[in-house]
């Protein structure tokens, strides 16, 4: 593992003035939210959380989705995105109109 000497920099910090959300963010938020299972589980202490995105296209960075469905993961379950000190991320190429969001939260 390479270690850096570098205080990491939250995406509050990396911009400057105030950020609109744009109406597909608004329109993938109402429906994320929508189909989210209610899941009785108690998300208290830390968290892992584990995440799988079908993208259509190579392109597709694996970072770019993850704020925003980290946002909407504490909008619907109530926990604070500071309890997640694990986060996994992979991707997979699946054809269009196949796309996914697998998740899953667990305390450890």
């Amino acid at each position: 593992m390479v270690n850096l000497k570098i205080k990491p920099l939250s995406v509050n910090a990396a911009f400057q003035g105030k950020r609109f959300k744009t109406p597909k963010y608004r329109a993938f938020e109402k429906e994320m939210l929508l189909t989210l299972p209610n899941l009785k589980q108690d998300f208290t202490g830390q968290l892992k959380v584990t995440i799988k995105y079908g993208f259509s296209s190579k392109l597709a960075d694996i970072d770019n989705p993850c704020k925003l469905v980290l946002d909407c993961l504490v909008k619907k379950y109530g926990f604070d995105d500071r309890q997640i000190y694990e986060l996994i991320q992979t991707k997979e190429i699946v054809k269009k109109g196949l796309e996914y969001i697998d998740f899953e939260i667990v305390q450890t």
